[in-house]
Parts: C-alpha cells; sequence; structure tokens
C-alpha cells in the first residue's frame, strides 16, 4: 500500500534573500543545508533551510524572486509550523523573536498543543507548536540557538480553500490521508480548520485545511508560500505514485529529478500545488555532511554553466 509519510518540504518566495538568510540562520538558528538555484531560473537562488543534517522533513526552502509581497486570501498554503519541543522551548523563543523585533503572538493552546504564531521580515506566516521531543530531529552544533530550543523540523501546513470537498476527496481518496479532527480558525473562529493525516500521523505528519470561500484568491508573491512536498520513502514507491497518478488521470508534471530527490508535482482541485518527494538521496550526495550549504551546489546538467549562474548572483553576505 502507498503511503505517505509525512510533510517533506515548504517552499516559500523571498525578494529579500539577504534579510531571508539572516533571519533564518540567525534568527531562527536553522543550518543552510543546500546554496543552489532554482532548477527552472537559474538566476534565482534556491535556499534550504533545515535541522543540522538536512534531515527529510525539516526542509523550509525559499526562491529568490524579486515580487510584490503576496495579497493574502484563499486557494493557498497559509501558514507553516515549525516543531520545537516543550513549554519551556517556546517561552524561550516568545522572548527571543520580541527582542529581535519579530511581529510575535502569545503562546496559545490549539488543537491539543502549544503553539507561538510570528511572521518572518517579509510576512511569511509562521508557527513554532510543541512536538513533544516526538521525531527525527539531528542538531546543528554551530547554530545560535542552543540545541534544547532547537527548530527541529516542519510541523503541519495550513491550507485555505474555496471548495473544501475537492480537496478533501484529493486527500483521502488519492493521497490516502485520514481526517483526524477538527478545531476553529484561530483567526476567524466561525471557520473550522480540519485536520488529515498521513503515515504514522503526528505533528509532522498534518495537514490542516480551512474552507474559507468569502475570501478573495490569493496572489502569489514575496511573503507567501509556492507549494508543500509530501515525503515518498524510496524511488520505488515514487514510481509507484506516478503510476496512481496516470491511472486516475490526474494531470501532473511526470517525475523530475532534482538530484538531491526525485518530485512529481500537480495541482489540487483549489489550484494549491502539491509535490511528492523522495527522502534519497538526500543533500549529501554533492558535498560532506560537515560543508552542507557552504558553497553553491548545482546539479550535474547545471555544472558546464557554472561561472554564468554564479555571476547572476548576488552574496548572501555584504
Amino acid at each position: 500500500m502507498l503511503t505517505l509519510t509525512g510533510i517533506h518540504h515548504v517552499t516559500a518566495i523571498s525578494a529579500d534573500i539577504r534579510r531571508n538568510y539572516d533571519f533564518y540562520t540567525r534568527v531562527l538558528g536553522m543550518r543552510l543545508v543546500k546554496r543552489t538555484v532554482n532548477q527552472d531560473d537559474t538566476s534565482a537562488y534556491h535556499l534550504f533551510y533545515a535541522d543540522g543534517a538536512g534531515t527529510p522533513g525539516s526542509d523550509l526552502t525559499f526562491f529568490d524572486w524579486p515580487l510584490p509581497r503576496e495579497r493574502r486570501g484563499t486557494h493557498s498554503i497559509t501558514r507553516t509550523m515549525l516543531r520545537v519541543n516543550g513549554a519551556a522551548s517556546l517561552a524561550w523563543w516568545a522572548d527571543r523573536l520580541r527582542t529581535e523585533g519579530v511581529q510575535v503572538g502569545e503562546v496559545v493552546e490549539r488543537d491539543g498543543r502549544l503553539t507561538l504564531d510570528f511572521e518572518d521580515p517579509e510576512g511569511q506566516r509562521l508557527s513554532l507548536v510543541d512536538d513533544g521531543g516526538v521525531g527525527e530531529f539531528v542538531p546543528w552544533e554551530q547554530s545560535p540557538v542552543p540545541v534544547e530550543y532547537q527548530i527541529r523540523g516542519l510541523g503541519p501546513v495550513m491550507l485555505s480553500v474555496a471548495r473544501l470537498g475537492l480537496t478533501d476527496t484529493v486527500l483521502r481518496a488519492v493521497l490516502g490521508m485520514q481526517p483526524q479532527r477538527t478545531y476553529p480558525h484561530p483567526d476567524s473562529p466561525e471557520d473550522t480548520v480540519h485536520v488529515y493525516a498521513m503515515g504514522a500521523g503526528g505533528p509532522a505528519a498534518e495537514v490542516h485545511v480551512v474552507a474559507q470561500p468569502h475570501l478573495p484568491p490569493a496572489q502569489s508573491g514575496a511573503g507567501g508560500v509556492h507549494h508543500v512536498a509530501f515525503r515518498v520513502p524510496t524511488f520505488t514507491d515514487h514510481a509507484a505514485w506516478a503510476q496512481r497518478l496516470r491511472e486516475l488521470r490526474i494531470p501532473n508534471s511526470g517525475i523530475v529529478d532534482r538530484y538531491y530527490f526525485r518530485s512529481l508535482y500537480f495541482r489540487e482541485p483549489n489550484g494549491i500545488l502539491f509535490e511528492l518527494a523522495t527522502d534519497e538521496p538526500g543533500f549529501a550526495v554533492d558535498e560532506p555532511a560537515e560543508a552542507l550549504g557552504e558553497r553553491l551546489a548545482l546539479p550535474p546538467f547545471l555544472e558546464p554553466h557554472r561561472q554564468a549562474i554564479e555571476a547572476g548572483l548576488k552574496p548572501l553576505v555584504v
């Protein structure tokens, strides 16, 4: 039986990549595990922030595109959650983020978990959620954040859709996710958030969906999310997923070899881009684990163009 095992990565958009790099590595203490380019637009960085090893399920990634701010609305991924361990950690983060001048809320219990909402400098909506110390995590020893407070990986993502039934069908009948529970939306309690779990479930393997037909469609831009990717353990499983989408006649990209993982893209009926991405081979395929993210890494098909690509990129640190 085909099973997705959790969130693989979330890819968002930044129009200020130097500030982005400073915020995610210095303020949030995440490790830049892959410094590469968008393979379809090599003028743009594609930066991957993660735990100390770039563990699948810990990657928050950004495309470097000079776009205006996202216009918020439905048909979009509205919030990305990041896992930390315990109430003491959330209290520590609330103090740290306020000290850094970050727009941050209060620690609250939501959906049975302690949660802290905040935004990055471009308005990217994020939350820290308590995962109880359960799940994969490799600390980054050089992080400015103490090990006990470090971000452990991705938590749930929240989707806003106009028509819940269509997305529900894809999550359950196509992707094999199971509805678990509901809770009131934190910003609009009249709207109900529906929680779907994949694999073993838990905060690293959930999608939260809210129907908000009263909102206008979002317009993509800086501070917005481009897509969410779900974890597929092996290449063999990935090929089976591609076959499944073909059999169901769901339009998709076919398998795309991203070198660090293989991808398969399709849009659910409300227009949100989903990706199925493999855990293998991982980020250490072309650079040693201890040096991840220190230089521009290019897949073999782009390596002949390195000089031109590097000339078009600005340094991340001035």
